[in-house]
C-alpha cells in the first residue's frame, strides 16, 4: 500500500463518520465507496473496515437488508424535531429544490449559448470568410458576363428542334432493331448453326458489339 493510500485508510473512520452524520441517510459500503473514492482516494477494503469499526464502536448503526449491510448515523445524537420544525424543513426543501431546478435550467441555457459561441466564427475568421465569398461572387459575375456576351447561344426553338429530332431517330432506331431481331429469330428457327455463327457469316453487327445502348424513350 502506498503512503498516500495508507494515510487515507488511517483517516477513513473520521471521514466516514462525518459523512454519514452530514448526509443522515442509509448507505451501503459500495455507496460510500463510490461517493468518496474520488475526493478522498479511499479503497473499497478501507471503507468496509472503517464502517465495521464504527458500527462496533456504536458510533453508527448497522442493519442487514437481505445479504447487504446498510450503515447510517445514530439517530439518538440528533435532537428531537417538532412537527412545526419538520414543516419548516419541508418548506425549505421545496424552496431549495425549486432553486436548484431554476439554476439547472439556467446552466443548460448558458451551456447552449456557450456551445453556440464556441462553434461560431471569430471576427478574423468571419472577415476572411467575407473576403473569400466576395472573390467567389466576383468570379461568378465574370463568368455570367462572358456567358451573356457569347454569340453562340442556342435558342429555345433550336433546343426543342434538337430534342424532337433525337426522339424521331431513337424511335426509328428502336423500330429497325425490333424488325431485325424478329427477322433473325425467324431465320434461326431453321438455321443449323448458332446465332453467333449466323451473325458472323451474314456480317451482322449488333449494338452490343460496340457497347451501345438504345436510349430510353
Amino acid at each position: 500500500m502506498s503512503k498516500g493510500r495508507a494515510e487515507a485508510a488511517a483517516g477513513a473512520p473520521g471521514i466516514l463518520l462525518r459523512y454519514l452524520q452530514e448526509q443522515n441517510r442509509p448507505y451501503s459500503a459500495q455507496d460510500v465507496f463510490g461517493n468518496l473514492q474520488r475526493e478522498h482516494g479511499l479503497g473499497k477494503a478501507a471503507v468496509v473496515k472503517a464502517l465495521e469499526q464504527l458500527a462496533q464502536q456504536g458510533k453508527i448503526k448497522e442493519k442487514m437488508y437481505g445479504k447487504q449491510k446498510i450503515y447510517f448515523a445514530d439517530q439518538d445524537q440528533f435532537a428531537t424535531v417538532s412537527d412545526a420544525d419538520l414543516q419548516g424543513l419541508d418548506a425549505k426543501i421545496v424552496a431549495l429544490t425549486a432553486k436548484v431546478q431554476s439554476l439547472q435550467q439556467s446552466c443548460r441555457h448558458m451551456e447552449a449559448e456557450l456551445k453556440e459561441l464556441t462553434s461560431a466564427l471569430t471576427t478574423p475568421e468571419m472577415q476572411k470568410e467575407i473576403q473569400e465569398l466576395k472573390k467567389e461572387c466576383a468570379a461568378y459575375r465574370e463568368r455570367l458576363k462572358n456567358i451573356k456576351a457569347a454569340s453562340n447561344h442556342v435558342t429555345p426553338e433550336e433546343k426543342e428542334q434538337v430534342y424532337r429530332e433525337r426522339q424521331k431517330y431513337c424511335k426509328e432506331w428502336r423500330k429497325r432493331k425490333r424488325m431485325a431481331t424478329e427477322l433473325s429469330d425467324a431465320i434461326l428457327e431453321g438455321y443449323p448453326k448458332s446465332k453467333k455463327q449466323f451473325f458472323e457469316e451474314v456480317g451482322i453487327e449488333t449494338d452490343e458489339d460496340y457497347n451501345v445502348k438504345l436510349p430510353d424513350p
